[in-house]
């Protein structure tokens, strides 16, 4: 599929703005709108929809930080359910062929984590948190509105990081403070929560790749496809904290901070993609090495080192 409008929810979000350039590499003559609507606000979303006509809308714009979610839940539902379910809604009536690429999330099988195994899109959605329900419930909406005619892909990203990310997360957390030690601004203690659980991480501009090569595939994938994004690789976060310092060139004391711990009895989270590989021919690139440089290098550009 080659669209020529493009519509981007999101766009000048975290992922978003990775996202942009992979499209414009992609899909060079199309032509990309970035949504400037309140996803909440339905005329909103009806009359860009109606002006810009896409044929593909990549739909990213979500209340997307899990501490976020939890402090203003009527927020989370209200944007991530209600708003997609509006953008999906219009879309299928205002222009039906358009292909809707959400961006869900791996936090919404939850509790199916506890198994212990890398997870394919068959195991149960079972989430433990706000934000997961909330991207579980839009999910299941969308399957069930590609089953009357909703064009839809579900992809399920793991864990991302990349420059530019909110230290709301976990590797960006660890970063700033990093950044903060290394130019004196913070004693060298860093404080952390939980080391112990192993997560699944990727680079964001795989991710956003994933989400470009659901559109170059659009003709081939099966109404209301579900993809996970994931690397199949489990890391545990104290790893993750150890390869930050040796990217940041910065050692310091960790220190268990009662704040900063979730309370979750999901000790790993890892995916199976191999249904992306399959019917994309996607799969991650891009090192972790270049991964935790790049964060590193953002983060201390951001403290101005």
């Amino acid at each position: 599929m080659k669209p020529r409008r493009i519509l981007v929810t999101g766009a000048a979000g975290f992922v978003g703005r990775h996202l942009m350039p992979a499209i414009a590499a992609r899909f060079p003559d199309a032509v990309v709108t970035e949504a400037a609507f309140d996803i909440t606000d339905r005329d909103a979303v009806a009359e860009a929809v109606r002006a810009g006509r896409p044929e593909a809308c990549i739909h990213l714009a979500a209340i997307a930080a899990i501490p976020a979610a939890r402090q203003d839940p009527g927020r989370a539902w209200a944007v991530n359910l209600h708003g997609t379910l509006s953008l999906a809604e219009t879309l299928l009536a205002e222009v039906p062929d358009c292909l809707l690429v959400f961006a869900s999330s791996a936090d919404a099988y939850g509790a199916s984590f506890r198994s212990g195994q890398k997870l394919t899109e068959d195991a149960p959605l079972a989430p433990v948190n706000v934000y997961g329900a909330t991207k579980a419930a839009t999910d299941l909406a969308l399957g069930a509105m590609a089953a009357t005619g909703l064009r839809v892909v579900r992809v399920r990203p793991f864990n991302h990081t990349g420059a530019g990310q909110s230290d709301d997360f976990v590797t960006a957390a660890f970063a700033r403070q990093l950044a903060l030690i290394a130019t004196g601004k913070q004693p060298p203690v860093l404080h952390v929560g939980d080391l112990s659980p192993l997560r699944d991480f990727l680079d964001v501009r795989d991710v956003c790749a994933g989400y470009v090569a659901c559109i170059g595939a659009a003709e081939a994938l099966p109404q209301g496809a579900i993809l996970n994004l994931a690397s199949g690789i489990p890391r545990r976060i104290a790893d993750v904290l150890e390869d930050l310092m040796q990217a940041a060139g910065v050692r310091a004391e960790i220190r268990a901070d009662p704040a900063r711990m979730r309370p979750t009895d999901i000790p790993i989270a890892c995916g199976d993609a191999a249904r992306a590989r399959a019917l994309l021919g996607w799969t991650p690139t891009i090192p972790w090495t270049d991964t935790v440089a790049a964060v590193a290098r953002d983060w201390r550009d951001r403290i101005g080192a």
